[in-house]
């Protein structure tokens, strides 16, 4: 028996590979040679040279299971027999988001119609390793969102109450948690304290107008969607936050800063956020936060200021951050259970309040204009609503005048159609689901993604659906849209609040 000793050559030629082992971390054993009349032992002495080499080896090893690995996974669907779109390493079905000519949600409305048009009813795809179900059939939707709301309670986004406390609000929470926490909140949007919140409403509204009315004047093109984000920072701020940020006069504002800062991701915070998005569990167990630190400490510092202002001085308001206050100091919960919120848990759904109505509202108020602007007979049919409705209450805008504004109504919700603000829905599969008419076992923990996108602009369900169309909402045409085909608020027990 012959073996290869660091240094020593037995008169045998070495290959590249055998000279690479001669000098790696394997040479820290003690090696013998035996024959008949000798014995060698030679000890190594292990260099800086001999640990790089190790070091290449040890990533190397790890690249190529990690390869193999994603190969296993990216066979998933092909082993249940489920069309599916072609992966490729590292990133998937989806393209590298460093890259990528369209976002996610146009990503996914383009394989709901691909494989629509192909006469699929659902289809299968992967976020880096881990696979994903997309349902195409509208029956298929409506099992997932209501019918067998059961087998897919969760949304299977990423949250994490340790590592990144303001991640875990009610848009990420699960379980029983969720279910109670629900039940408090929605009290929070009935349409009495809509109402009360108006007046607020309206002065933001007036500030807007004014921050307006002074870049006219200048005969300055206005940043439409950064008006509209200080706008909806404003109404936040206040009536989330009893705070006044004035957005429009203050360019400091620090609430504005950090809401920008927390959708303004760097390339690779855009990857981290994928791989957050479509590995959760992982995620959690690398200890990962999704909040950047610096907005999460802003937000924990000024919802502290404002919660032990209003504990320390008697004060109450009717906003959300008070609701948020009384949940956290009730005893009970509505089943009886003594679980109220803890600070960190008031903070995540103050955070989530702001988070889910800053950049959806802004967002949504952008795209409406623009549509405006494209369709100017659109535009002068709501011109002259307005008109008509102001003149019946002295020209002053109140809750009640919005309230007949029906067009108006039209041309949201049409704008939600078109561009809705959140593209793709989510949910997690928490029991194993048998897809109905196929042999197709949807198992636990899988991720399901619904394209709201593809859906909105589906023309089995919105004839023509690249034009801005606001009578498709009217009254006698309202009662023709097939349920679970518009989603902008979701649908099911986890819809928007």
């Amino acid at each position: 028996m012959i073996t290869l000793y660091h240094g020593i050559n037995y008169g045998l030629q070495l290959t590249p590979i055998h000279q690479i082992l001669q000098q790696s971390i394997f040479s820290l054993f003690l090696f013998t040679f035996r024959n008949q009349n000798m014995e060698y032992e030679y000890e190594y002495e292990y260099t800086f040279e001999s640990f790089l080499i190790d070091l290449s080896v040890l990533i190397l090893t790890v690249l190529v299971g990690i390869y193999f690995y994603f190969r296993h996974c990216f066979k998933y669907w092909k082993r249940k027999g489920m069309p599916y779109v072609e992966p490729t390493f590292p990133f998937g079905s989806i393209s590298n988001p460093m890259f990528a000519p369209k976002s996610l949600g146009e990503q996914f409305k383009n394989f709901y119609s691909t494989f629509k048009g192909k006469g699929h009813k659902h289809l299968g795809v992967y976020g880096f390793a881990a696979p994903m179900y997309i349902p195409i059939d509208i029956e298929l939707i409506k099992n997932i969102m209501q019918k067998d709301f059961d087998h897919f309670v969760d949304r299977g986004i990423y949250h994490n109450e340790v590592d990144d406390p303001l991640s875990a609000g009610l848009f990420s929470i699960e379980g029983a948690k969720w279910r109670n926490l629900r039940v408090k909140l929605t009290t929070t949007f009935t349409l009495g304290k809509m109402r009360m919140m108006f007046p607020t409403l309206l002065e933001c509204g007036h500030q807007l107008k004014e921050a307006m009315d002074a870049a006219n004047k200048k005969h300055e093109p206005i940043d439409i969607k950064e008006f509209a984000a200080c706008f909806t920072t404003n109404v936040i701020g206040s009536c989330a936050f009893g705070i006044q940020c004035n957005c429009f006069t203050d360019t400091n504002s620090e609430f504005r800063k950090y809401g920008k800062r927390n959708f303004a991701l760097s390339c690779l915070e855009l990857v981290k956020s994928l791989f957050v998005l479509f590995t959760p569990s992982l995620s959690r167990r690398l200890r990962l936060a999704i909040v950047p630190k610096e907005v999460s400490k802003f937000f924990m510092k000024i919802i502290s200021e404002t919660f032990n202002y209003r504990e320390s001085s008697n004060v109450e308001r009717k906003d959300f951050m008070q609701l948020l206050i009384n949940i956290k100091n009730s005893a009970k919960d509505v089943r009886g259970n003594g679980i109220g919120l803890t600070f960190e848990e008031l903070s995540a759904q103050a955070f989530n309040f702001f988070v889910a109505g800053y950049e959806t509202s802004s967002t949504t108020m952008t795209f409406c204009l623009f549509e405006l602007a494209s369709n100017p007979d659109v535009q002068q049919k709501i011109r002259e609503e307005i008109q008509e409705v102001l003149v019946k209450y002295n020209g002053e805008i109140t809750y009640d005048a919005l309230g007949e504004m029906k067009y108006m109504g039209q041309v949201i919700d049409e704008t939600l159609r078109k561009h809705p603000p959140v593209m793709i829905l989510n949910r997690k599969c928490v029991e194993p689901y048998k897809v109905p008419d196929t042999e197709v076992v949807i198992e636990k923990n899988t991720a399901v993604v619904i394209s709201v996108l593809g859906l909105h602009r589906d023309p089995e369900y919105f004839p023509d659906p690249e034009k801005f169309d606001p009578d498709r909402f009217s009254e006698e045409n309202r009662s023709k849209i097939i349920p679970f085909t518009y989603l902008p608020f979701g649908e099911g027990p986890r819809v928007c609040i």
